[in-house]
């Protein structure tokens, strides 16, 4: 099967060697996403919401140029460096996803990329 490299210039660029997503038939592999804005490809600044927000509009914008929606995820992986934000991540995820909700893990992490305090992945299926 083939793969396809997913961009959008609605979400930031890679910062290393990697492709924001890859296609390979429905299936769409999500790259992790911090809290950078698209513009300056600089963490944006502001509390946790404000972070929180912007990797789901990150994370939009790649689905979307795959053909898909956050709807689309069918798992979720969030990175936090401060598990006390878990509640937040849950609140504002209530308003980018409905019910059926995908699949998720919450993790604890030491750091990540640029000081971000959030990243999150996922995989999506798409329609043929």
């Amino acid at each position: 099967m083939s793969r396809e490299v997913i961009h959008s210039k609605d979400a930031p660029e890679a910062i290393g060697p990697y492709s924001q997503a890859i296609r390979v038939g429905n299936t769409v592999y999500l790259s992790g996403q911090i809290p950078l804005d698209p513009a300056s490809g600089e963490l944006v600044t502001g509390d946790i919401d404000t972070q929180v927000r912007r990797v789901f509009d990150n994370l939009t914008a790649v689905c979307e140029a795959a053909g898909g929606s956050l709807a689309h995820i069918v798992k979720l992986q969030i990175y936090l460096t401060d598990l006390s934000h878990f509640a937040t991540v849950n609140q504002i995820m209530q308003a980018y996803f409905q019910s059926p909700y995908p699949a998720r893990a919450a993790l604890g992490v030491a750091q990540l990329p640029k000081g971000a305090e959030v990243e999150m992945d996922g995989v999506m299926v798409v329609d043929g």
